[in-house]
């Protein structure tokens, strides 16, 4: 059963149940059981898992198996709904501004590095992706399970590689051996549009949670929780390599 206001976040729950049932159909989420429309309940047969601890998730046997079950859901046929993670934020500033909250001065800065990634990146062909790889999504069963569709949409396959990545600490060689298990191989100009969108993963959380505080019932700290991710953006952005990486993805 969704929160309250989830439609504002971006979230359909018809794409989530569609979401849901492709990953059942491609072995790497629960049974979809029941979905009830009007009110967006979702019904999942319980699996009997175990989490996957984040230092495991760099270990190249577990990659070997989580990276393979991304690729065939990224691969698979179009499902409903869209994820464009600059449209996201943009698209989160409008609303919390709806809703009475202050963007901090943090949100143009961040806009401005966003465009010089998309003005620097091809345009990529869009796919099924998750969008929300948080490691509390996964589960081993003996197969990778991953849960929780509801900001599932065709998108970047970059973005949710990349979304993976900063939600498990990744650094640049634990980038390089997800894109290996992915890929099979790794190319320079690939690696460096991985690190860059993980600017774009921070962004979204950021914008998130700035969203949140102004529309959820939870007790949490939206803000900071937007702070965190501000900050770890603009040291992002103001590392060594960054430059960098724009030019290799130009």
């Amino acid at each position: 059963m969704g929160g309250a206001k989830t439609s504002l976040l971006g979230i359909d729950r018809a794409v989530e149940h569609a979401a849901g049932v492709r990953a059942f159909e491609l072995g790497i989420g629960p049974e979809v059981v029941a979905f009830v429309p009007a009110q967006g309940w979702l019904v999942c047969r319980f699996i009997d898992g175990r989490p996957i601890p984040v230092d495991e998730m760099r270990r190249p046997e577990v990659l070997s198996r989580v990276a393979p079950a991304l690729r065939r859901f990224h691969d698979s046929p179009p499902i409903p709904g869209r994820f464009d993670a600059w449209a996201v934020v943009d698209d989160y500033r409008s609303r919390a501004e709806a809703h009475g909250v202050a963007v901090p001065a943090a949100f143009e800065r961040a806009i401005a590095v966003a465009h010089a990634i998309r003005s620097s990146s091809a345009v990529a062909r869009i796919v099924p992706c998750h969008n929300d790889l948080l490691n509390a999504n996964f589960l081993d069963d003996g197969s990778i399970r991953i849960v929780d569709w509801e900001y599932a949409g065709m998108g970047d396959r970059m973005f949710d590689l990349a979304n993976f990545s900063i939600n498990h600490d990744f650094d640049l060689a634990d980038d390089h051996r997800l894109l290996e298990a992915y890929f099979g191989r790794v190319e320079d100009r690939t690696l460096a549009y991985l690190r860059l969108m993980r600017f774009m993963s921070d962004f979204r959380e950021a914008m998130w949670g700035i969203l949140q505080s102004g529309i959820s019932e939870l007790d949490f700290d939206f803000n900071g929780y937007a702070a965190e991710h501000f900050a770890r953006m603009e040291a992002t952005a103001s590392s060594p390599d960054f430059e960098g990486f724009l030019r290799a993805v130009g």
